[in-house]
């Protein structure tokens, strides 16, 4: 199972397979024309609350882990399909966050190698 994470901002590439945007919202400053992805799943975000709080720095990384890989466990359906696609080909997930280490797009990503 391959599964990666690109930012929206960096180019499409030949080996990139299925290419998900996983982000609730449409990124600033990409059009949707110019966006190269097969879907747009927004099932699998986190919720506009708990993205604000993270973003807001009102909790931390590791409490939002938590909080998301609950609300993910409501979409295990999903998840499950997610997956089998990685099963198959590369799966990439789209984001559009500034940090590259500590997103939502990461913790999706860990969590979709479980289902």
């Amino acid at each position: 199972m391959k599964i990666q994470c690109k930012r929206v901002y960096d180019p499409a590439e030949k080996d990139d397979g299925y290419r998900v945007l996983v982000d609730r919202l449409w990124p600033r400053g990409v059009k949707k024309t110019d966006l190269v992805f097969d879907e747009w799943n927004k099932a699998l975000t986190p919720s506009s609350d708990l993205r604000k709080a993270f973003h807001a720095e009102l909790i931390d990384f590791s409490h939002f882990c938590e909080q998301y890989r609950a609300e993910l466990a409501q979409q295990q359906q999903e998840g499950k399909r997610l997956a089998e696609i990685a099963r198959q080909q590369t799966l990439t997930l789209l984001y559009a966050a500034k940090n590259t280490q500590q997103n939502h797009a990461r913790v999706l990503a860990e969590w979709l190698r479980q289902c």
